[in-house]
């Protein structure tokens, strides 16, 4: 188990990293910043990478959504659930440590959204709550039916990494105008308690709206789209 912990930490590290990383670090650079399609390739490649670098280990989630949407899916173990999410929040937050420290050494750093999420005054372009709300729902629902569809027994081998990770980068090019992308609670937690716009207030949104999203991801595919193929063990992560 503790194996299983370490690799979901690290790959959740890696994850805020890279991920709030590359929006932190490279997205604004003069001239030759990467800009937000740069900043939603960046987390499709986190995940991409983690999930053949360490998801035979843990199954490669990286998202407290994720683990509670393949247990409602019946191919994650409940009794993990809890120890997963503990391991994630942690990993994500050494990993917006870790940019704190290297983003801070600029001359002219400012901490302000530090990559974190938000609707309203913290959303890029301006949108509501409910705007907010709505979008991680329906986006989280899709990143599990994603996750379900490409590791299902009956999908080509070896390419669910590359489906999942192409599958983040496309929600990120959706909604980073909107909430600068959560569909991730763990992602959320680590960069806002570095934020300096009140993003830690906004915070149970990215939380309440993935894990809903995540639910109902897992229940449209359970009951509409499931393939007929055996049962899975649920005391084996699904590898990705």
């Amino acid at each position: 188990m503790m194996r299983k912990l370490c690799a979901e930490a690290f790959g959740t590290f890696w994850l805020v990293f890279g991920g709030c990383g590359s929006a932190v670090l490279a997205a604004g650079y003069p001239e030759l910043g990467i800009g937000f399609v740069g900043v939603a390739l960046a987390f499709g490649l986190t995940v991409l990478t983690m999930a053949y670098a360490v998801g035979s280990i843990s199954g490669g989630h990286f998202n407290p959504a994720v683990s509670l949407g393949l247990a409602v899916a019946n191919r994650f173990n409940w009794k993990e659930v809890g120890p997963y999410w503990v391991a994630q929040v942690i990993g994500g937050g050494l990993g917006a440590a870790v940019l704190y420290a290297i983003a801070s050494g600029a001359a002219d750093f400012t901490v302000d959204g530090f990559g974190s999420n938000g609707y309203g005054v913290n959303s890029p372009g301006g949108y509501d709550l409910i705007s907010a709300f709505i979008a991680e729902v329906v986006l989280t629902a899709a990143f599990l039916v994603i996750i379900l569809g490409a590791t299902a027994k009956a999908a080509p081998t070896g390419f669910a990494p590359i489906s999942i990770g192409m599958g983040l980068t496309l929600i990120h090019l959706i909604s980073i105008p909107v909430t600068n992308t959560s569909v991730n609670p763990a992602r959320s937690t680590a960069v806002a308690f570095f934020a300096e716009n009140g993003a830690f207030g906004q915070l149970w949104l990215f939380w309440v709206a993935p894990l809903i999203g995540a639910i109902i991801g897992a229940l449209i595919w359970t009951l509409l789209l499931l393939p007929d193929e055996p049962a899975r063990d649920v005391d084996c992560p699904p590898t990705i």
